[in-house]
């Protein structure tokens, strides 16, 4: 079984479901799982966990994301993208600076209403279900924020823009929030996803090479390590004769930690460590407890 992550390329077309589906059949394996879902029209970075990276999968989605979308002023949709049914149509009477002015003010945070169209579940059945039996419900709005915001050409009614954001944004709504605060409606014309934490677009792979890759027996070449998500946090080698607590899950004490660590006697109350055994297999993250002088697992990412 492979374990760790792979940074797939989704193309237009395919559902994020559909990557994990190709995936599971490409590399002969059913415990795979995708890191948040992209539209089908949209392409771009998609992280996919694999094995004991499952486990990684709602850590993942917790990272920042960049797009870069193109936004279509003097429409607006029943999907807030330009695949939905048309609901207006009008002219887009306003200034390049107009423009510059609404757009820039979405930055920071703000308060963004869900759209139908999301896969966001209320009463245990998915928006997206509803919308298409012609409902349409009460969502609560949420804040999230919009880290930077760049406009990387305008030639209206279109502006192409790049935007990094906090998890949960939709790109749709705030193209449609764009638009609403112009007065003349807007629409996402089109998506790319450039980046999901530190895993970004000029790094990722197509379903297509992956299979290549496997044909060659070296999908290896592809998967990240589940700890090297985690390089940042300092390393915590435990001792031979005390493996079999972190083998179990338990927590143990500091002095399990190998003495000739740098860090063995530097580690912060609350610090998260990445912890190994001496021959340099990972664990998983425990947090330190400096009042018992102890480390209690935080995530196991045993490999099975």
């Amino acid at each position: 079984m492979y374990n760790g992550i792979i940074n797939i390329y989704k193309e237009a077309g395919f559902t994020s479901h559909d990557v994990v589906a190709r995936l599971r059949g490409i590399l002969k394996q059913k415990k795979i799982g995708h890191t948040g879902t992209l539209d089908p029209d949209a392409v771009g970075v998609l992280p996919v966990c694999l094995g004991s990276g499952t486990k990684l999968c709602d850590m993942l989605t917790d990272k920042s994301k960049e797009y870069v979308a193109e936004l279509r002023l003097g429409v607006t949709t029943d999907t807030q993208d330009m695949s939905g049914r048309i609901l207006t149509q009008n002219e887009v009477d306003v200034s390049k600076e107009q423009v510059e002015e609404a757009i820039y003010s979405f930055c920071g945070d703000y308060e963004q209403i869900p759209p139908m169209y999301s896969a966001l579940k209320v009463n245990g059945k998915k928006l997206y279900e509803l919308a298409r039996e012609g409902k349409e419900v009460t969502r609560k709005a949420r804040m999230v924020q919009i880290e930077e915001l760049e406009i990387l050409q305008m030639d209206l009614p279109l502006v192409r823009m790049r935007v990094c954001c906090s998890k949960g944004t939709y790109i749709r709504t705030l193209c449609a929030d764009i638009g609403e605060k112009l007065g003349c409606g807007g629409a996402m014309q089109s998506l790319k996803r450039t980046r999901v934490g530190s895993f970004r677009m000029e790094d990722a792979l197509t379903l297509a090479q992956i299979e290549k890759l496997r044909d060659e027996n070296a999908v290896e070449k592809a998967i990240m390590s589940v700890d090297e998500v985690f390089v940042n946090l300092q390393k915590a080698i435990v001792l031979a004769g005390y493996v079999k607590f972190i083998e179990n899950g338990n927590c143990f004490f500091k002095k399990a930690v190998k003495r000739n660590s740098e860090q063995a006697e530097r580690f912060e109350p609350g610090e998260q460590v990445r912890v190994y055994d001496e021959q340099g297999k990972f664990y998983g993250i425990y947090r330190y407890e400096e009042e018992k002088s102890m480390f209690y697992p935080v995530k196991m990412f045993l490999s099975e």
